[in-house]
């Protein structure tokens, strides 16, 4: 009889971090690997964050904190979503987790029981599903493809909802494909939305401040103010303050959905690190005048990878309008064999031969839900892209 839960059975571990954790292994043996799988910024939080949390211990701010924050980050929290999103909330609105994974774990279960829909544009994040399936929900996946521009459309999503419908999870800047939804796009999703009031949403704006090319963001409350007292807006530090490790997610939405989120977190982690609340209070309050350099530079990197990409023979690849991926396809070289003598039938064999054979670590589409793809993170150096991207091209040259 087996001491493990019957609901692990559905749940994978994470294909994202495989990846990353086999390319260290290989690099832990001497091998050139370059690794394009992580989602993770290459650059370091900024000093005056740091100094920040420096300070925190220095003044003995290593005690426990509320479970839904200090009233300095949660006042910071409240302040960010006026200022940049036009939003207002109350101190009590917040709820904070070790980073966004566990906002979003705390948010489905506390609402998602046996059956309850969960409607998941794909390409999706790799965590939302196995969450929804962790708590016996049912994740429905709407495909968005190339022809959309990896986006949901009204149409497909008023196709999808049905009584069981309990939530609509939309991630823009998209992770995997760096998508980004126009105003005018959440426009014609919030109207959907108001025809069914039984509908919640759960918008993952993560990838926030990463966009390019003049793109201007919004959150689906900004475009569809009715829409405030259903939906769980959700942000972080990681990947625009460049703090993955230090593990901060935050989000604001209807008091008894908070509430319901603290007490499951007052249950699990507690908090997350006073040292790290004391350091994303700097980083929410203080101009982000770091970020425009570090943006020209993922815009650069991400750039020359979509250039290099579709020079490649049998891969094409769209430019993206945010988050630091590129998803091209790899339907051209489906089919063909390569060097070593391996059949590519799938995304998963080209993924898995790019790193056996070129040492080129990347995420299969299938992970994420929409395939033959694969995801590329340019958070990384350009020296670095430019070989990954010329081993790539190489490889599937010698494709017969």
């Amino acid at each position: 009889m087996s001491i493990l839960a019957r609901r692990l059975a559905a749940v994978k571990p994470s294909p994202t971090i495989a990846v990353t954790t086999k390319a260290g292994e290989l690099k832990a043996k001497g091998l050139d690997v370059i690794g394009l799988g992580a989602g993770e910024p290459d650059f370091d939080t900024p000093d005056h964050i740091k100094a920040a949390g420096k300070a925190a211990i220095d003044r003995g701010e290593t005690k426990y904190t509320p479970t839904n924050g200090t009233p300095a980050l949660r006042k910071a929290i409240v302040d960010k979503f006026k200022r940049e999103n036009g939003l207002s909330y109350t101190t009590d609105q917040v709820t904070i987790g070790v980073g966004g994974k566990q906002v979003i774990f705390n948010a489905v279960l506390a609402t998602v029981e046996d059956g309850d829909e969960v409607v998941i544009p794909t390409p999706y994040w790799v965590s939302y599903s196995d969450i929804v399936l962790m708590f016996a929900g049912t994740p429905v996946f709407v495909a968005c493809g190339e022809n959309s521009r990896f986006k949901l459309s009204p149409e497909a999503l008023e196709a999808a909802i049905t009584p069981k419908t309990k939530w609509l999870i939309l991630n823009s800047p998209n992770n995997p494909t760096g998508a980004a939804y126009t105003e005018k796009e959440l426009r014609g999703i919030a109207d959907v939305l108001l025809r069914h009031p039984h509908v919640w949403v759960m918008t993952d704006d993560i990838y926030e401040h990463l966009t390019y090319d003049g793109f201007t963001f919004s959150t689906i409350c900004q475009v569809e103010t009715k829409l405030i007292d259903r939906t769980l807006t959700i942000n972080g530090v990681s990947k625009a303050f460049a703090m993955t490790g230090w593990r901060l997610g935050y989000a604001c939405g209807p008091l008894a959905l908070v509430k319901a989120m603290n007490m499951v977190q007052s249950q699990s982690a507690s908090h997350p690190s006073s040292i790290t609340q004391a350091a994303a209070v700097v980083g929410l309050n203080e101009p982000l005048d770091f970020i425009k350099p570090r943006n020209q530079a993922y815009k650069q990197r991400r750039d020359m990878v979509v250039k290099m990409l579709n020079e490649a023979r049998g891969i094409t690849c769209q430019t993206p309008e945010g988050a630091f991926y590129v998803y091209p396809s790899c339907a051209g070289v489906i089919g063909k064999t390569t060097p070593k003598g391996r059949r590519l039938e799938t995304d998963t064999d080209f993924v898995e031969a790019l790193l056996d054979e070129v040492l080129v670590a990347a995420v299969q589409g299938a992970a994420f839900g929409l395939s033959p793809y694969f995801r590329i993170s340019y958070a990384t150096s350009d020296k670095a892209l430019k070989e990954a991207c010329t081993r790539i091209q190489k490889f599937c040259a010698e494709l017969k």
